[in-house]
């Protein structure tokens, strides 16, 4: 018997080895003589982790993977997508750093004599504020 090749959209791609494939059909109406669309989404298994959201894919029913899975992608990987080991070879590979760009000296803050006041002033304009709402507290007891 003919394995079914059916052709849809990846709609999720969240899982381990398994995208979400939404295919989707023109049928007849029996009565309204209409085309309607009717859709399905598949579990689909993808060995390699290639496919992201949005993609087209070809999947073809095999034998079932799991309790949901029957199907797999024959379609070729997407130009410029790896599978997944090669990605974590190259993220476990050593990166070669760039030297560190040279530091610039930090020049010391002048001590101005105008600053002092400008803080004690600032502590003089909070202690009226605390002192306002520390009245408000005791009439309302």
């Amino acid at each position: 018997m003919p394995k079914r090749i059916l052709e849809g959209r990846v709609v999720s791609d969240k899982a381990n080895k398994t995208v979400s494939v939404l295919v989707e059909r023109r049928t007849l109406h029996p009565i309204y003589k209409k085309y309607v669309k009717k859709s399905r989404k598949y579990p689909v298994h993808d060995e390699n982790n290639l496919f992201r959201i949005g993609d087209v894919v070809r999947i073809q029913e095999t034998n079932k993977m799991s309790k949901s899975k029957a199907f797999t992608v024959v379609s070729e990987a997407p130009a410029g997508r790896k599978p997944q080991e090669f990605k974590q070879a190259e993220a476990t590979a050593p990166v070669k750093k760039a030297a560190a760009p040279a530091k610039k000296p930090v020049a010391k803050k002048e001590t101005n004599a105008a600053a002092p006041k400008a803080d004690a002033k600032k502590a003089s304009a909070k202690k009226p504020a605390a002192k306002k709402a520390s009245t408000t507290k005791e009439a309302s007891k």
